[in-house]
C-alpha cells in the first residue's frame, strides 16, 4: 500500500502548495502568473485525486475555499451568507450532464433556467439596511471579505439608496464590479503617458482600483458593477424565480445584464451559450463564458448545495482568451513602407480555442516597456479575431539564460542601414528603391499619377512584373519591351505597346516630380517641390546637409532626417544613377520664377474649361504661387471654375478675392509679364 499511496499523496501536496500560491497571488497580491483556464486544469485535477482517494481528503484543502486570505490595509468583513463560486463546465457533456442531474433530482423533464452572461470582474457583496448602503465587501476567501465601502461609494454605478418607498430591511446584493474596454483603454493610456506600469486586462485593473487604500485614486478610474444576485434579505417577500429577483433588482435601479434570459432545457442553455460567444467580441465589458441557474427558487432550495458551491448553478467557460507559454525566439518583419516590426515566435499554445504561435510586439519600444527577453515565460491574449499578443512576462518563472533582444541595425532583407526617424516610434529600412520587401509599393508609388504618372501601370500589373522577375527596382521599368510584357497574362498587343510609350513618355518630368517618386519618408508633393526649387538638381539635393535643408521654409528635423538617410543608402544611390542612365531627364528649375506670384496662396474650385486642375496648378507654382486645399483667412484668391461648392461661400465670408477662369488667365498673364520684364 505504501507504494502506491506514497506518490498520489505526494501529487495532491504539491497540488495544494500550488493552488494555495497561485491563490495568494490572485485574491491578496492581484498579480496572477497563470491564467484562470490553467488555475482550473490545477485545481480539477486535485479534484478528481481526492474524490478518488477521500482517505487523503483535507478540509485544508484548496478545494474546501473558494479564493485566498484577506490583503492587509483592509478591515476584515464576515459574510451573513458565504459567497460561493460556481462550479464550472468546459463542454457540452458537462452541461448535459449538469442538467441531467438537475432534472434527475427534481422529477423534471425539461427544467427552466435562468441564464446570463458571466463577467469577468470581482465579486462583491453590498449590505442595504432600509434602502440605504451601508458597506460593501470583496468575496476574498468565500466567508470573510474586505471591507472597500469608501472606494465603493466612488462606483456611480451602484445606488445608494435603493428607488423604491417600501425597501427591504435588510438586503445583501451580489455581483460584480468590472472595468468596461473603453475605460481600460484609456486607463492605460494614461498609465503609458506617466511611464507607470500598464495593466494587463480589465480584470485586473478593475481589482487593482478597486482595493485601493485611497478611494480618491479609485475615484479617478472609472469601475462599473452589474448585480448578479441576492445573499441575505429579510422584510422583504421574497419572488419566486432568479429572473423575478433579477427584474426587482433592475427596478431598484441595480445595473443588470441586459442579456439575461429564461430558458428551457439542454438545448436552450447550448443555445444561449453559443449566441453570447458570437457576440462576445462586440460586447463593451469582458466576460468568460455564461451562467445557468435553476429559475425557480423552491427548487434552488430543494438542490442545495456541495462543499464549494451551489448544485443548482453552472459557470459554463468559454475556450480562454490567455494562456501562458514560452517565448522561443524573435524575428523581424519588414512592411512594404519599410517598417521593421518584432514578431514572437511562441511555442504552440492554445488561446480562445485557436493554437498561436506567434504574436505581434509592435517595436522596441514596446518590448523594452514589458521587458521581454528571448526564453521567457509569458502571458498571450487573444480576443475575438484579434492578432494575438503578449501581455505580460512571468518573471518569476524566467530562465538564467534568458537574452535581451536587439533591434538590427541591417534589414535582414536587403542589408541597408536601419534607421529610426526623431519622434517615430518605427524603425525602418532605408532602401525604399532597393528592397524587395518594399518592392511593389515603391514602384507603385514611382508610377503613380503625382510622381512620374506612367499611365496603365496599375498595382495588379506592377504585382505581375514583380512575380515574373521582370522588375526589381523603378530603373528596371525603363528596360521593359513590349515583348516582354505581351507574354504576362490579359496583356495584349495594343495595351503592352502603350504601356511601354507611357514609360518612354515619362522619361520627360520634372525635378519635382521625380523627387516625389523616389518615396523619402516624410516627403509629400509640397515638400518635393519646396526642395526641387530650392537646390535646382537632384546631385545638389543628395549632397546638402541637414543646415541647407532645415533652411527651407516648413522643413523639419523629421524630414531633413528622412532626407539625409535615405540619400546616404548606398543601395538607393545605385538604383538613382541606373534612373538617369535610363534618361530620366529634367529642365532645371529657373529661380527667378519665384517673382510673379511669390507669397501669393491659392484654392482651386469648380472646372475649368481651358485646362485641368493640375495643370492650373502647375502654372501657379511656375510664378511662385502656393496652391491649397481649403479655404482660411490665409488664402489670397480662390479660382472658381463651374460649380465650384462650398468654397466659393466660404471665400465670400472671409473677403477673399474671387477670380473666374478669364481673370485668372489675365493675373498668369501679368506674373508672366512680371517674370519676362
Amino acid at each position: 500500500m505504501p507504494q502506491i499511496f506514497e506518490p498520489i499523496s505526494s501529487r495532491i501536496a504539491a497540488l495544494r502548495k500550488q493552488l494555495d500560491y497561485h491563490n495568494y497571488l490572485y485574491y491578496v497580491l492581484d498579480a496572477p502568473e497563470i491564467s484562470d483556464a490553467e488555475y482550473d486544469i490545477l485545481f480539477r485535477q486535485l479534484q478528481e485525486l481526492e474524490r478518488q482517494h477521500p482517505e487523503l481528503d483535507s478540509t485544508l484543502s484548496p478545494t474546501h475555499r473558494i479564493g485566498g486570505a484577506v490583503a492587509r490595509g483592509f478591515k476584515p468583513v464576515t459574510h451573513s451568507l458565504p459567497m460561493l463560486s460556481l462550479n464550472n463546465a468546459f463542454s457540452e457533456d458537462e452541461v448535459a450532464a449538469f442538467d441531467q442531474r438537475v432534472s434527475e433530482v427534481l422529477g423534471n423533464a425539461q427544467t427552466e433556467y435562468a441564464v446570463e452572461p458571466k463577467f469577468d470582474g470581482l465579486a462583491i457583496s453590498l449590505l442595504y439596511i432600509h434602502g440605504e448602503f451601508v458597506s460593501g465587501a470583496t468575496r476574498g476567501d468565500g466567508d470573510t471579505g474586505e471591507d472597500v465601502s469608501a472606494n465603493l461609494h466612488t462606483v456611480r454605478a451602484i445606488p445608494l439608496r435603493l428607488f423604491t418607498e417600501h425597501p427591504p430591511e435588510r438586503l445583501e446584493v451580489r455581483g460584480e464590479v468590472v472595468m468596461l474596454k473603453r475605460d481600460f483603454e484609456a486607463l492605460n493610456a494614461k498609465q503609458l503617458a506617466l511611464e507607470g506600469k500598464p495593466f494587463a486586462n480589465p480584470r485586473n485593473a478593475a481589482a487593482g482600483s478597486l482595493r485601493q487604500l485611497n478611494p480618491a485614486i479609485t475615484a479617478k478610474r472609472r469601475l462599473h458593477f452589474f448585480a448578479y444576485g441576492i445573499g441575505q434579505c429579510t422584510g422583504w417577500q421574497l419572488p419566486l424565480t432568479h429572473a423575478e429577483i433579477m427584474n426587482q433588482l433592475a427596478t431598484w435601479h441595480f445595473p443588470v445584464s441586459d442579456m439575461r434570459q429564461v430558458v428551457t432545457g439542454i438545448d436552450g442553455l447550448l443555445s444561449f451559450y453559443h449566441r453570447t460567444a458570437a457576440l462576445r467580441a462586440q460586447l463593451p465589458f469582458d466576460i468568460d463564458g455564461v451562467v445557468y441557474k435553476v429559475n425557480a427558487i423552491a427548487q434552488q432550495q430543494k438542490l442545495g448545495f456541495v462543499s464549494r458551491a451551489p448544485r443548482f448553478a453552472l459557470a459554463h467557460k468559454f475556450p480562454a482568451e490567455e494562456a501562458s507559454t514560452r517565448l522561443v525566439s524573435i524575428e523581424i518583419q519588414v512592411g512594404r513602407t519599410g517598417a521593421l516590426t518584432p514578431v514572437a515566435h511562441l511555442e504552440p499554445v492554445v488561446v480562445g480555442g485557436v493554437t498561436v504561435t506567434h504574436a505581434t510586439l509592435h517595436n522596441a519600444d514596446e518590448i523594452q516597456r514589458k521587458n521581454l527577453k528571448i526564453g521567457d515565460w509569458v502571458m498571450v491574449r487573444r480576443a475575438g479575431d484579434v492578432i494575438p499578443e503578449i501581455v505580460s512576462v512571468i518573471r518569476s518563472r524566467r530562465p538564467i539564460d534568458a537574452q535581451d533582444f536587439v533591434m538590427p541595425k541591417r534589414c535582414p532583407v536587403c542589408g541597408s542601414h536601419v534607421v529610426r526617424l526623431p519622434g517615430e516610434a518605427i524603425a525602418r529600412c532605408t532602401g525604399g528603391l532597393f528592397c524587395s520587401a518594399q518592392r511593389k509599393q515603391a514602384l507603385w508609388h514611382f508610377a503613380s499619377r503625382r510622381a512620374m504618372y506612367i499611365d496603365g501601370l496599375g498595382d495588379k500589373l506592377i504585382e505581375q512584373l514583380v512575380d515574373h522577375g521582370l522588375v526589381h527596382d523603378p530603373a528596371d521599368l525603363y528596360t521593359l519591351t513590349a515583348t516582354q510584357l505581351e507574354a504576362l497574362p490579359r496583356m495584349g498587343e495594343k495595351s503592352a505597346r502603350n504601356i511601354v510609350a507611357a514609360i518612354a513618355h515619362s522619361r520627360q518630368t520634372t525635378l519635382a516630380r521625380l523627387v516625389y517618386a523616389l518615396g523619402i519618408r516624410h516627403v509629400g508633393e509640397q515638400t518635393a517641390k519646396d526642395l526641387a526649387q530650392q537646390f535646382g538638381s537632384l546631385s545638389m539635393l543628395m549632397s546638402a546637409d541637414e543646415a541647407a535643408l532645415l533652411a527651407i521654409p516648413d522643413v523639419g528635423p523629421g524630414v531633413a532626417c528622412a532626407v539625409r538617410e535615405f540619400f546616404a543608402e548606398v543601395h538607393n544611390r545605385t538604383v538613382i544613377d541606373k534612373l538617369l542612365a535610363a534618361g530620366i531627364n529634367y529642365p532645371t528649375p529657373m529661380a527667378e520664377k519665384r517673382a510673379g506670384l511669390t507669397g501669393k496662396t491659392f484654392v482651386l474650385t469648380g472646372s475649368l474649361t481651358g485646362m485641368s486642375r493640375d495643370q492650373a496648378r502647375a502654372a501657379i507654382e511656375a510664378y511662385g504661387g502656393k496652391v491649397v486645399g481649403s479655404v482660411s483667412k490665409n488664402t489670397d484668391y480662390v479660382v472658381a471654375g463651374d460649380a465650384p461648392g462650398s468654397k466659393l461661400q466660404q471665400a465670400h465670408a472671409f473677403n477673399i478675392t474671387v477670380l473666374d477662369e478669364t481673370q485668372y488667365l489675365k493675373l498668369l498673364e501679368q506674373a508672366s509679364g512680371e517674370f519676362n520684364a
